[in-house]
């Protein structure tokens, strides 16, 4: 039996920024958005990075629709040339922006499950007309159905960190060692947290944005004055290039440029040592309880007293099982962006603009987006994902013309597409098209102090690429 779907809302899953713009281009459009956010508050994920300060700038974080539907609020437009904390994209954008959705968006409300009412994913009788049916558990232990249209999947991978093996999957011993093991940034403002790394040695898995916030946190604990003995040891998978500290002061992102140079001063001024082509296979207890990272060639540091793995994240995939997903492989993300946002060839400035079709499944009616739509790839910016939501709701609207209208200019890294994630320097690419033309990569003489990065990285220095 078809089933008219016209009336039903467009649910998106997770009330976090690429979320909540989308809801924001729905109602723009004149469709019916219901977001179902799993946590207690609207961007729950961010408010879990509250202490981290973004790299881009208010100018880049505010979506132009969701600024058309805060504007009869009273909403005061932040300076657009500030770089915010988690904390202040929460409080002075994402929160109002909630406000003013109003019962558009459900609290603890969990997805769990995404289907086509009455058809798993082998029938194909009338399967496109049929309204997509999601099952939703609250935080009240109910449980229910509710049928939608579309499905725009807006929910991250912030709950889903990957761990400290190498393999992929989690080192031997990484699980029995979770006390002592942190997949966050930690918040060295709090004094319970500070408390845990003063004095102590903690190793940094992780060759990233994140990985150079800890190690910029841990010397500035380092520094001061109940922070004596911190000591940061650093590991990376691969070899220390040009590139491994970012683009530096050539970065049209400052903050993210200064980071890498603050990630490099740390190991310059001797607050951490840096362990290169390290693959971790076990994380082993010594006699004193403290831990021991074993390489896969055998190699075991000097034990540690704390770990912060921060080797990225990936998509939890399970609710959405029932559904014909065209994904990538290895990113995990829509196979029709996966090229475009490949990180052996791109960084985040050099991702060409896209929408709505490379977003698209299999099945019709259905999008990953925002941080999601990324997969596995590290490379992603807020305004990628208002630019995906823009182009999706216009879509769902039957505006082909403006979805299909994709504009979209990236930032530079100052770095070639692909710099990061090569674990032999020597076989970094030089020369992939469409980059930020760069020298021959060439290794980095560490304890020579780098540029001075002036105040871009201050108290709170920046981590991830955008905040998504």
């Amino acid at each position: 039996m078809t089933t008219t779907t016209a009336h039903l809302p467009v649910v998106v899953i997770g009330a976090g920024p690429a979320g909540l713009a989308a809801a924001a281009h729905l109602t723009e459009r004149g469709l019916l958005p219901l977001v179902l956010e799993a946590g207690p508050a609207a961007a729950t994920a961010v408010r879990e990075w509250a202490h981290v300060r973004l790299f881009s700038t208010w100018g880049e974080l505010v979506d132009p629709a969701a600024e058309k539907l805060l504007a009869p609020t009273g909403w005061i437009r932040p300076d657009p040339a500030v770089c915010p904390s988690g904390g202040d994209w929460v409080e002075q954008y994402l929160q109002p922006l909630a406000d003013a959705l109003g019962d558009r968006v459900r609290l603890g409300a969990r997805v769990t499950g995404v289907s086509r009412s009455g058809r798993d994913r082998i029938v194909d009788a009338d399967r496109d007309q049929q309204p997509f049916v999601l099952h939703v558990a609250h935080t009240d232990g109910r449980e229910e159905r509710v049928f939608a249209r579309a499905v725009i999947d807006a929910s991250g991978t912030w709950s889903t960190p990957s761990t400290a093996g190498a393999s992929g999957l989690p080192a031997l011993g990484e699980k029995g060692a979770a006390d002592r093991i942190t997949y966050r940034v930690p918040d060295f403002d709090d004094p319970t947290v500070r408390a845990r790394y003063a004095g102590r040695r903690t190793a940094v898995i992780g060759s990233g944005a994140s990985a150079f916030t800890a190690l910029a946190y841990l010397a500035g604990l380092a520094t001061s004055d109940d922070g004596a003995g911190t000591k940061g040891v650093w590991v990376l998978r691969r070899g220390i290039s040009g590139s491994t500290f970012g683009g530096g002061s050539t970065d049209q992102l400052p903050a993210r440029g200064a980071l890498g140079l603050a990630a490099k001063a740390a190991v310059d001024e001797g607050h951490a040592e840096a362990v290169t082509g390290f693959r971790t296979e076990a994380i082993e207890r010594d006699a004193d309880g403290r831990l021991a990272l074993v390489g896969e060639d055998g190699r075991r540091p000097d034990a540690v007293d704390e770990v912060i793995v921060l080797t990225g994240l990936r998509p939890d995939l399970g609710f959405l099982d029932e559904l014909r997903l065209g994904l990538d492989e290895r990113l995990q993300a829509p196979a029709g962006l996966a090229p475009l946002i490949d990180p052996n060839q791109h960084s985040c400035g050099t991702v060409p603009p896209h929408g709505h079709r490379e977003l698209s499944h299999p099945e019709s009616g259905v999008y990953l987006v925002g941080m999601k739509s990324y997969g596995r790839a590290p490379t992603f910016l807020a305004m990628t994902g208002y630019e995906q939501v823009r182009s999706v709701a216009a879509a769902l609207a039957g505006d082909l013309e403006a979805a299909d209208r994709v504009d979209l200019t990236l930032p530079e890294t100052g770095v070639c597409g692909g710099a990061g994630l090569f674990d032999d320097p020597a076989t970094a690419r030089t020369d992939a098209a469409g980059c930020c033309a760069t020298p021959e990569t060439a290794l980095v003489q560490l304890g020579v102090r780098a540029p001075a990065a002036a105040a871009a990285v201050d108290e709170a220095p920046a981590g991830g690429c955008c905040g998504s």
